[in-house]
């Protein structure tokens, strides 16, 4: 099937749609080789043809220029071992055209509410161009599947990233992005006095994403820099950056000036030591809690964190609709094998849920997924013997037992670096939980895998559940799956996770472009997608009064003071 688009860049380009209904389904697709399409445009790889014996070759950019380093990293395919990427391996000798580059820019920013305003509209129509362009089919199609090829995943949870990543595109079109920038005025105390608040950036500033969603957490955080007059330094997980390569080309085409943004690929003491070089005024890291600690210290508080959630959910009394319920925890305990900062960890269940089988239920719907279309997959970040060396220390609770999975995938060639686990829960007592720091410690040990903890509890337990709510360290997601009011509103009260979701159809996954995501108890935190988190995290409030007179004419020289 061909079909022609007139792109907003000003080409007409012809392609093949690249879509499962072409005979394959996604993994198949993945692991076939089959190629689906020539190359658009913009890009520099095809994501179904990249593999050991075609491998794809990534570059840094900087200064407004592609290039390379004298040394490459050969990237593992998570599904087969292969060496399928080459990624540049910059050396802190290399890092000096990033130190040089990202302190050409001004602490006044690239542009600002005085300056250079006509950005503003820029990146209002690179965002209508990129968003009209990431909904051709063929454009759609090429993002979800370099998604799947480096990070796999369910072709559904692929194509939702590109597609929340299309709405915020959508969302920040036309005048909206000077909209960002609103100002508001108060009147002074005489004729000609006024003052005005402004956003402000920050002016060089750095960005660091993790390798689980590779290009909705770098657009959506890269360019809310951009909007607000920011020059973004960037550094995503080298396992994935390669999606962001390609998006950073087609911003190229739409319009965005190939110096506004640099791109690095690095190892972390690399990009750690740039860090201290460069000074950006400001930085934003998603990932580890390990690393941003670190970060925040190297960087004397200079820092907005998005970092690790243990995610809780509670199902409150009121026992309905329990087949959607279930459906709802499984995908937030598994999809994208539990790689997600907001799966949900530790699910509270009020013991009418056991009534209806919930847990039985539970275990069918983790027993449906399957290697076969990645709706359980690699894990890039624990070892299969991690997790199992993980389960057997909490079956020492008293109490503990494991309630469905436990055991390594089969029938695969995914690399030993990586995890191959089937979906996972184990069950400890809400009551031994809490009875020591150590039991405490190791329930709430945050796996990034498929793997949750299950607890029950009865109505006199509420207060415990909140309990260990109140004494997780992570607050980013959570849910409280109850239509009862005031069950809601005593848990919601006690509560302070900054992504919460609340009813019947409550979870704790999904980071769309229509709501704030981010933590909340933390002065650092970070959101992302919302006009709120692009002001919040990339802007700073500048006050500038103005007092021009005029001057009365019996004034005089009065005493001094």
């Amino acid at each position: 099937m061909q079909r022609c688009v007139v792109k907003y860049f000003g080409q007409l380009s012809c392609r093949k749609r690249m879509l499962p209904s072409d005979g394959l389904d996604p993994y198949s697709a993945l692991i076939t080789g089959q190629r689906h399409a020539s190359l658009l445009s913009f890009a520099t790889v095809d994501p179904v043809e990249v593999s050991g014996s075609h491998p794809g070759q990534m570059y840094n950019l900087v200064q407004g220029k592609w290039q390379g380093t004298s040394k490459w990293v050969e990237l593992l395919d998570p599904l087969n071992g292969e060496k399928f990427i080459r990624v540049p391996d910059t050396s802190n000798s290399e890092n000096q055209l990033f130190v040089k580059s990202s302190q050409s820019c001004p602490k006044s920013g690239l542009h600002n509410p005085l300056r250079n305003s006509e950005r503003y509209l820029l990146y209002g129509d690179i965002c209508a161009k990129a968003g009209y362009a990431l909904k051709q089919p063929e454009v759609e199609t090429f993002f979800t599947r370099l998604i799947q090829r480096v990070s796999p995943k369910s072709y559904a949870q692929a194509l939702g990233e590109v597609t929340v990543t299309q709405k915020f595109l959508e969302n920040f079109s036309g005048d909206q992005v000077r909209f960002l920038a609103r100002s508001f005025a108060v009147p002074g105390n005489h004729a000609g006095q006024q003052s005005t608040g402004l956003r402000w950036p920050y002016g060089p500033v750095a960005i660091i994403t993790p390798f689980n969603f590779p290009l909705e957490i770098p657009v959506l955080q890269v360019l809310g820099a951009l909007f607000m007059g920011n020059k973004p330094l960037l550094k995503v997980d080298s396992k994935v950056s390669l999606v962001m390569e390609q998006f950073l080309r087609l911003l190229h085409e739409c319009g965005m000036p190939l110096t506004d943004v640099d791109f690095i690929n690095s190892d972390g003491p690399v990009m750690n030591n740039l860090l201290l070089q460069a000074e950006p005024a400001m930085t934003l890291f998603t990932g580890s809690s390990k690393v941003a600690e670190k970060l925040a210290l190297d960087l004397k508080g200079r820092i907005k964190l998005e970092d690790a959630g243990f995610d809780w959910k509670i199902l409150g009394p009121d026992v309905q609709n329990e087949d959607y319920v279930a459906w709802v925890c499984d995908q937030d305990a598994y999809a994208c094998s539990g790689q997600k900062c907001s799966a949900q960890s530790i699910l509270f269940m009020h013991e009418n849920w056991k009534k209806v089988g919930f847990k039985e239920k539970l275990k069918e719907l983790a027993a449906r997924r399957k290697l076969e279309d990645l709706t359980v997959g690699p894990v890039l970040t624990v070892t299969t013997e991690h997790m199992l060396e993980h389960i057997n220390k909490l079956m020492d609770i008293p109490g503990a037992l494991l309630a469905y999975g436990g055991k390594p995938l089969d029938g695969h060639n995914i690399p030993k670096v990586y995890g191959a686990m089937e979906p996972t829960a184990v069950f400890v007592p809400l009551k031994e939980m809490l009875k020591s720091k150590e039991n405490f410690a190791l329930a709430t040990t945050e796996i990034f895998g498929p793997f949750q903890i299950l607890t029950e509890y009865k109505d006199e337990d509420l207060p415990l559940v909140l309990e260990a709510c109140e004494r997780m360290h992570a607050h980013l997601t959570a849910a409280v799956v109850s239509n009862d009011v005031l069950f809601l509103q005593q848990v919601l009260s006690n509560t302070v996770n900054g992504t919460t979701y609340a009813g019947i159809r409550a979870r704790t996954t999904g980071a769309p472009q229509n709501h704030w995501f981010g933590p909340a108890g933390d002065p650092r935190g970070a959101g992302i997608g919302t006009p709120e988190a692009i002001k919040l995290v990339w802007s700073c409030h500048r006050e500038i009064i103005h007092d021009v007179g005029p001057i009365p004419k019996d004034w005089k020289i009065p005493q001094c003071t």
